[in-house]
């Protein structure tokens, strides 16, 4: 049953997109253009730390799939091409290794990726039914770098098989930050508003990943599937879900960063880090997840010489407008 809906949730997303109509909000913002950036292009350092690692860029591949035999494949092409670029990667869900352990092989993927920040992923609901011994394994077992928690509740509700029962997913998410040195809380494309970055931060996580709406649309992937209609659009858009969370935790800013452009913006709005997903995976199916990746980070590396940005740091200070207001953020 899990393996034949992990398959159904990526055949919906690349085949018939089940994105969001709202915007995420990349568009309502711009670089303040530096037309004396005084900077070699060559010597731009975009490079950075996550989760005990360095890597060449501050991007995270996020979590997509895993749990069926396709996936696996899918799995080790991604993981390959972040190895490749100095990139990190986010795992899918791994309940369905949970359920049966022979799907392990499906998620394993350092053989592909040896030196790259790997992130395991198991749903906040899952953490009620699960012992902690069970969550380590899951990180140990992949031999990732940390565990990324997803909360979805809009996608479970309108699930038709969904689950109905989020009190105590709080707690739970604690007693795993007091057994897991690494945690990152991310939605799965509705949005973190501050009030709940501030209870995650409360509990003990370290790293939020907004994952805004704006992106792909899961609630209109469920709905796809016989969900209840009516929440396509449901959900806080990324640019707002950023400037919600910042100052709170350490921020990855993904939903609907659909190029290098959009995640250099989410990182001069306040994020350490920006996450894509759906450009990738659509990328990898059509044979050229390599070409798309190099394009993607030269975009960045762009956006930084032309604000006069030659480290990361700089980046995250680099000005931007407000578009229809023409007015500095």
């Amino acid at each position: 049953m899990i393996e034949s809906r992990k398959k159904d949730h990526v055949d919906i997303v690349v085949e018939k997109g089940a994105q969001y109509h709202k915007s995420a909000g990349f568009d309502a913002i711009a670089f303040v253009h530096n037309a004396l950036p005084e900077i070699d292009f060559e010597k731009i350092d975009l490079s950075t730390s996550f989760l005990g690692k360095k890597i060449k860029w501050p991007l995270l591949i996020t979590g997509m799939t895993g749990g069926y035999k396709e996936a696996g494949e899918i799995n080790r092409r991604l993981a390959a091409c972040a190895e490749k670029f100095g990139i990190a990667l986010g795992l899918g869900s791994q309940r369905a290794m949970v359920e049966n352990e022979a799907l392990k092989s499906t998620y394993y993927v350092r053989e592909e990726a040896p030196t790259i920040p790997l992130l395991a992923n198991i749903g906040a609901y899952q953490l009620k039914k699960y012992p902690l011994e069970t969550v380590e394994r899951l990180v140990s077992a992949v031999e990732a770098d940390g565990l990324a928690i997803h909360l979805n509740p809009l996608q479970e509700i309108v699930q038709p098989e969904g689950d109905r029962d989020y009190s105590g997913v709080l707690k739970a998410i604690e007693r795993v930050c007091e057994r897991i040195e690494r945690v990152v809380v991310k939605e799965t494309g509705a949005g973190i508003c501050r009030e709940v970055a501030e209870k995650l931060k409360a509990a003990g996580v370290e790293w939020i990943d907004v994952s805004g709406a704006g992106g792909t649309s899961w609630s209109k992937v469920e709905r796809m599937r016989g969900g209840l209609k009516g929440f396509d659009e449901w959900g806080l858009p990324t640019v707002m879900a950023i400037k919600e969370c910042k100052g709170i935790a350490k921020l990855i800013g993904s939903g609907g960063v659909r190029n290098g452009i959009d995640a250099a913006k989410a990182i001069a709005l306040g994020c350490e880090m920006a996450g894509s997903a759906y450009p990738f995976i659509k990328a990898e199916r059509e044979g050229r997840l390599e070409e798309f990746t190099a394009e993607f980070l030269k975009q960045m590396k762009v956006c930084a010489y032309l604000t006069g940005s030659d480290s990361l740091e700089k980046l995250k200070k680099a000005p931007l407008y407000w578009v229809f207001s023409l007015t500095r953020l």
